[in-house]
């Protein structure tokens, strides 16, 4: 059982890795918004054509919720696939392998009563919960990589954007 104290000490983590996390997708949120009501006001102004995405995201995020990947090979981001794949299989490996050191340490522990096993028990059964968080945000990161990569897919990266605008190029060296 663990302590006052490692309890916080887990609580305290825990929540600075989910204010990172929230962080982060809030913003790409405010990031995709605001790209969304430039083209909204660009494309009233300029143009009377509508554009017509090739990729849905939605699509794309209900294909890697199905099989982690798939919406990735959908958007044509064949490399992402076993990067996802080697990464989730990483964390599974270590799952189990953690989970069997519990198993085995939580049978010592039982059997002898010693702090050290205990501590080792402990030890194991947070790794392997640690492992099953990594998957979870592992899985999340899949689809908002199908979700974002889909959005991303007509986008023109071309060196000519049909532009002359004037640019000054500023390097700043600080000793």
């Amino acid at each position: 059982m663990m302590n006052w104290k490692d309890c916080l000490n887990y609580l305290k983590s825990s929540t600075n890795l989910t204010v990172k996390i929230i962080f982060l997708l809030l913003t790409f949120y405010i990031n995709s918004y605001s790209q969304n009501i430039e083209n909204n006001i660009s494309n009233q102004t300029t143009s009377d054509t509508v554009f017509v995405m090739s990729k849905s995201p939605w699509g794309a995020v209900a294909r890697s919720a199905v099989i982690p990947g798939w919406g990735q090979f959908y958007n044509e981001s064949y490399w992402k696939i076993p990067v996802i794949w080697g990464t989730a299989v990483w964390f599974v490996y270590n799952w189990v392998d953690n989970n069997n050191l519990y198993n085995d340490y939580k049978s010592l522990y039982q059997s002898s009563e010693s702090e050290y096993y205990r501590r080792l028990r402990n030890f194991y059964r947070d790794q392997r919960d640690k492992f099953t968080i990594y998957l979870g945000l592992l899985y999340l990161l899949n689809l908002v990589d199908a979700y974002v990569d889909a959005h991303l897919f007509d986008f023109n990266v071309n060196e000519n954007l049909g532009r002359n605008d004037f640019q000054i190029n500023l390097r700043i060296k600080l000793n």
